[in-house]
């Protein structure tokens, strides 16, 4: 079980998932009050402080053991709360509540994107060679343990490994986030996109899709089914990556 176990990549995967999971509660929390809703910004939740996002079980113990044992178990950060009754009247309740939803998994999009182009250009200025780049480019993905047997340390290495991991799971928290389960933030999408009776019925029916959410996850079929769409994602990352990286 802790055959591939590294403090070091358990150190850079942590501080890149839990600088993500602030970015999308905080974008949750910003969005609100854009609307007009402040009750998030007057709980603290629009800010990148992990202190006021962290949940102990979700952002802390469930993430350190999934990534120290390759168990398949969630990490998430407590919900921001936020009162549609207060938006502004341009927006409807389920509208706004799609808007507020959909924030934190556009945050990640963002995220990766902007990870991805700042990766590509540190490679382009300081590396000379186009094949010694993708080298790097695609080794980073590996960990950080790999780009020290390339012998590449220090902070450039430390910098390469945690803007590989960004990329990665920015993608996989956006995806994730969007699947219309439960109280994952695709399910405030849908319902708030739905025929007003479709989405009453869609309601009721969201403790019973988590908890099918869950004995995928638990059980390893969700890795299953997200694995063909996580190697289809890293393909069109690497295609992309080549031009950029002058290949």
């Amino acid at each position: 079980m802790f055959e591939n176990f590294s403090l070091l990549g358990l150190i850079v995967g942590y501080l890149a998932l839990l600088f993500s999971l602030c970015v999308h509660e905080a974008s949750h929390a910003t969005s609100a009050y854009l609307l007009g809703d402040d009750t998030a910004r007057r709980l603290g939740r629009m800010s990148l402080n992990p202190l006021v996002h962290m949940d102990p079980i979700g952002t802390f113990l469930f993430p350190l053991i999934g990534m120290s044992t390759g168990i398949p178990l969630i990490g998430w950060a407590k919900p921001v709360p936020y009162n549609p009754l207060n938006f502004d009247r341009k927006w409807t309740i389920r509208t706004g509540g799609a808007i507020v939803s959909v924030a934190g998994p556009a945050s990640n999009v963002v995220l990766s994107v902007l990870f991805f182009l700042a990766t590509m250009l540190c490679l382009r200025l300081f590396v000379e060679l186009p094949v010694d780049r993708w080298t790097l480019f695609v080794t980073a993905f590996s960990g950080p343990e790999r780009l020290i047997r390339l012998g590449l340390e220090g902070p450039p290495m430390i910098l390469l490994a945690f803007g590989a991991r960004l990329i990665i799971i920015n993608i996989f928290l956006a995806i994730f986030n969007m699947i219309p389960f439960g109280p994952l933030d695709g399910a405030g999408v849908l319902q708030g996109i739905l025929p007003y009776k479709a989405a009453q019925h869609f309601e009721k029916v969201k403790p019973t899709m988590f908890i099918i959410l869950i004995v995928l996850v638990v059980s390893g079929l969700f890795g299953k089914i997200m694995d063909p769409v996580v190697q289809l994602i890293y393909g069109l990352i690497t295609i992309t990556a080549k031009p950029l990286l002058g290949l």
